[in-house]
């Protein structure tokens, strides 16, 4: 599946199970009716930053919405092959991150980030309606991190943990690409039932 359809079902499903109408999404959020429309056409590629305040309003992690349609009747696999794995391109800084998280209902979620010399992105991350825990590993290069009115510089194995609650930069000041591991626990989680 296209990811942009894939976000396209995954908003338009996340929308849905909350009983959100799109005018009442667009006011949660802060992005526009007609935007989130095109986006759940499959029509848009939105950027990082408005999938942020589209995740923020849903009370989901940003990972969550590269997940497949959870509508699917068959028992989600625990495995994630890396052929598999949804790889999306932020439309303005061109960072590129692939859940790497099986379909398996987990409260943990990995994303992986390559992302480009010189380039920053910002989420205006404000309180959420679940507790969400990020930590961020260098795997290789230098980022720089605006959590709320702390910056923190980190290199190569540097780990930095943080609650999404507050807005936050991401930004690499080096001439060469960084890459990084994302880990997101929801601390609101609480497995699905099974029938039986």
């Amino acid at each position: 599946m296209d990811i942009n359809n894939r976000i396209a079902s995954r908003v338009r499903e996340l929308r849905d199970a909350q009983g959100f109408s799109l005018d009442t999404l667009a006011e949660r959020s802060g992005v526009s009716r007609s935007t989130i429309s095109l986006i759940e056409r499959g029509q848009s590629s939105p950027t990082a930053t408005v999938l942020d305040k589209l995740a923020t309003a849903l009370s989901v992690t940003l990972a969550s919405l590269f997940e497949d349609s959870a509508t699917s009747a068959a028992e989600p696999s625990p495995l994630a092959r890396a052929a598999e794995q949804p790889v999306w391109t932020d439309p303005t800084s061109g960072y590129v991150r692939r859940n790497l998280s099986p379909a398996a209902r987990s409260p943990i979620q990995l994303v992986e980030v390559h992302f480009p010399a010189g380039q920053q992105v910002a989420y205006e991350t404000s309180a959420r309606d679940v507790e969400v825990h990020q930590q961020v590993w260098v795997i290789e290069g230098v980022m720089e991190l605006t959590v709320g009115d702390v910056q923190w510089r980190l290199e190569t194995g540097d780990c930095l943990t943080m609650r999404l609650d507050c807005p936050m930069v991401f930004r690499n000041p080096a001439r060469e690409p960084a890459r990084y591991l994302v880990s997101l626990t929801n601390l609101n989680f609480t497995p699905a039932r099974r029938n039986g």
